[in-house]
């Protein structure tokens, strides 16, 4: 029987594109999707052909969106301001937005962030399903992850799973004062009090728990939550579209490095394209920079290298003599998808876990966003180009990941949920 299922997300388009990849799935099944999230993502929701609701908090009351990505990469302290200033300041006006699109739905689908989806689910008595998007989410102590600015832990894992045991719990009673606007709605509504963080256990439904990653990143572990199943990445970007300037360049002369660095970091991107155009130039390489602003604010750029506000990767990276990229996990999808030799740049966030997982399996090196200069992009270039370990491992992982479908799995797991007992 069709089911009329709500998927909430909030973030870059990394978090919103494999929800999307998700909501055709189901569409193609006879199911009627419904995505929740930022008005912002209006336009690339709806220009699939999925059901939209927007969820407050909107970004406009934050000002412009390069200040909202200071904020949140621009200091240590961008998690909290995250958590404290956009999603608990803002829960109530999320959760009243919730629970009106969830209005005659059967199924509740959340991100790690829409923490008014679980809210809404105990009060209406729903099915909820949860979802990660990259291994850090899952908070492995078995297979600890990078956290920025968190390599020294990574000396403790000899000595078992009781240190970073004990750094979780640590780092949940430092970051408990950042939900307790949560912790007070749930009593306000009426609802039991919940054990453990919101961030940490909260975020995992009992029911089921996609993960929504391809197992090249990482094997299950056991102590993943309860009932996740590893589905695989949920690959979208975009309508196919031709573009007559790209394809003029990629037929004038050898497979451009592409450099990109997502939806999001891209808005601090700084002096990065700079160093990005004098790299390709010293190595005598074409390039092609996706710098998320129109060309014309960027300086004069030397021969051969080319800028785009904005190319759907899966036109351009398999393409590419080599990617230069953040690590967001949608990117980084798409770029284990194009079989290509990566230099990741990662800034923030998940992207440093990312990072040492796709350089973990032969596919990349890593210069952390920080340290980028010309000068050291030139010299992580040439050792990336010069190597052929690197492509052929891209290219056989490619084939791997070819076959695997995370949008079938996830729904598969979904339809049981309605299955009936026994069958």
């Amino acid at each position: 029987m069709a089911k009329r299922i709500l998927l909430t997300t909030f973030g870059s388009l990394g978090d919103v594109h494999p929800y999307i990849a998700l909501a055709l799935e189901l569409q193609r099944r006879g199911h009627t999707p419904v995505i929740g999230t930022f008005d912002l993502h209006r336009p690339v929701v709806e220009s699939a052909g999925i059901e939209f609701q927007a969820i407050r908090p909107g970004l406009d009351v934050f000002g412009d969106m390069e200040t909202v990505a200071q904020k949140l990469f621009g200091s240590w302290r961008g998690p909290e301001y995250m958590i404290r200033e956009i999603f608990m300041k803002h829960l109530r006006d999320s959760h009243a937005d919730t629970l009106a699109a969830a209005e005659n739905v059967d199924l509740l689908v959340t991100h790690p962030l829409t923490f008014g989806g679980r809210l809404v689910a105990e009060q209406k008595n729903l099915p909820w399903v949860s979802t990660v998007l990259a291994p850090l989410n899952l908070l492995s102590a078995v297979e600890p992850p990078l956290f920025p600015g968190g390599a020294p832990l990574r000396g403790l894992r000899r000595f078992g799973v009781a240190p970073y045991r004990m750094a979780f719990d640590l780092i949940k009673r430092m970051i408990a004062h950042w939900e307790r606007p949560l912790h007070d709605f749930r009593r306000d509504l009426g609802l039991p009090r919940m054990r453990g963080s919101a961030q940490f256990e909260g975020q995992f439904s009992p029911l089921l728990n996609l993960a929504l990653f391809s197992p090249l990143l990482s094997a299950p572990q056991s102590d993943w939550p309860a009932n996740t199943v590893m589905c695989g990445f949920g690959q979208y970007d975009g309508p196919a579209s031709a573009n007559a300037e790209l394809e003029a360049f990629l037929a004038a002369g050898e497979a451009p490095i592409v450099f990109a660095l997502g939806s999001s970091a891209v808005l601090i991107a700084g002096d990065f394209w700079r160093h990005a155009a004098a790299a390709a130039a010293a190595l005598g390489k074409r390039a092609i920079l996706l710098t998320g602003m129109p060309p014309s604010r960027l300086p004069s750029l030397p021969e051969g290298i080319r800028a785009f506000q904005y190319l759907p990767y899966s036109q351009v990276f398999p393409r590419a003599s080599a990617i230069v990229h953040q690590a967001g996990i949608g990117t980084l999808a798409q770029a284990l998808a194009a079989g290509r030799p990566q230099l990741i740049v990662p800034v923030a966030f998940d992207q440093p876990d990312n990072a040492r997982r796709a350089q973990n399996i032969g596919v990349a090196r890593v210069l952390p966003f920080k340290e980028v200069t010309a000068v050291k992009l030139v010299a992580e270039l040439r050792a990336l180009l010069s190597q052929p370990a690197h492509a052929a491992r891209a290219r056989e992982l490619a084939v791997v990941l070819a076959a695997e479908n995370g949008p079938r799995c996830a729904v598969d797991e979904i339809e049981r949920v309605f299955a009936p007992v026994g069958r």
